[in-house]
């Protein structure tokens, strides 16, 4: 699938649940894209044709923008799940996930990651109701953190299920099962495996750090979990990591997102950037020089969303030439989420 419509498909699917102008005009013999009984690609094909690159653009933001010549509102990708629904009022709040992984209970996992999500649907409503789009009110969901927890330095430790790979993988798939419902046509919300790869501390490095990892480590250790939260637990969002895996910025990396993510996992969800790594890309790692350029590499290399600064920098680079046009269309389709 063309990966810049699975973008707009997802948002388009966000949209379904609540009763937004998008879908409440569907039935009307109006545009495809607000057609209910057309496929979520047809769909998204149709409204990504009648955008400018700007407006394409504008939808590659973690704060992407009401487009209200088409009806699409705002919506806001960046939400917290990892042991409650988290920084949107009340909620439940369950043990820590460090905590949660001594019970090597995968079906207790499951359980809780269920209630979270019937949380998060019921929030996300009523937030639709009041006409609200901000940050932490939609169902698109950056959990679970299924980093090893290898150097007791790395301040974020306790956000993971610790040091096996083989743990991680049983609970991530369980939480991301839980999160994303088995409904044959929706997500319930959407699960987010973070940060891929080879990404543990100590914190104050990983906007420069690059971790040299041997074919047997990566593929022993740092990959496994992932897999497994990918195409067991089929997880629909993945969050590249901030640091450098083998000289290549994570979030350009050609290995980590091409070959194995989609290329040998058939991953078909969308890629996230952690917040700040496509500016990484040019301000410390210097893999590239310019902003234009840190986008482009971004978008080629798979990574559809950007938590961040750069990607409006995405017109300048198709002036450029540093990035074929079509190829941010893709990118917007590559964020395709059933969320009805």
């Amino acid at each position: 699938m063309n990966r810049a419509r699975r973008a707009l498909i997802t948002m388009i699917g966000v949209l379904a649940v609540s009763g937004s102008p998008l879908l409440a005009r569907a039935q009307q013999s109006t545009p495809a894209y607000k057609n209910e009984s057309l496929t979520f690609e047809e769909r998204v094909k149709d409204l990504i044709g009648r955008m400018t690159l700007e407006e394409k653009v504008s939808q590659m933001k973690d704060v992407a923008p009401a487009i209200p010549r088409l009806d699409v509102p705002e919506y806001n990708w960046w939400n917290e799940a990892l042991h409650g629904v988290a920084r949107s009022g009340l909620a439940t709040v369950f043990p820590q996930a460090i905590g949660l992984a001594a019970m090597w209970d995968d079906s207790l996992m499951f359980r809780m990651a269920s209630v979270i999500s019937d949380e998060a649907r019921a929030k996300h409503h009523e937030y639709l109701r009041n006409n609200s789009h901000q940050r932490y009110q939609g169902l698109t969901f950056w959990s679970p953190n299924i980093n090893l927890f290898r150097d007791p330095r790395w301040g974020r430790g306790q956000e993971t299920y610790g040091e096996d790979p083989f743990l991680t993988g049983r609970l991530g798939v369980q939480f991301i099962r839980g999160l994303q419902g088995d409904d044959p046509k929706y997500f319930k919300t959407v699960a987010t495996v973070k940060h891929f790869a080879v990404h543990s501390g100590p914190e104050p490095e990983r906007h420069a750090f690059d971790a040299v990892v041997s074919e047997r480590d990566l593929r022993e250790s740092y990959l496994p979990h992932f897999e497994a939260g990918i195409r067991e637990g089929r997880a629909y969002s993945l969050m590249c990591a901030y640091n450098r895996v083998d000289s290549k910025a994570a979030c350009g990396s050609d290995m980590l997102l091409k070959d194995i993510l989609r290329g040998e996992w058939k991953f078909p969800g969308y890629i996230v950037s952690d917040c700040g790594a496509i500016d990484d890309m040019y301000l410390r790692h210097k893999v590239v020089a310019t902003a234009p350029e840190a986008a482009a590499l971004g978008v080629r290399t798979g990574t559809d969303l950007d938590c961040g600064r750069v990607y409006p920098n995405l017109v300048e680079a198709v002036k450029l030439g540093l990035l074929a046009r079509a190829i941010v269309p893709r990118a917007i389709q590559a964020r395709h989420v059933r969320r009805a």
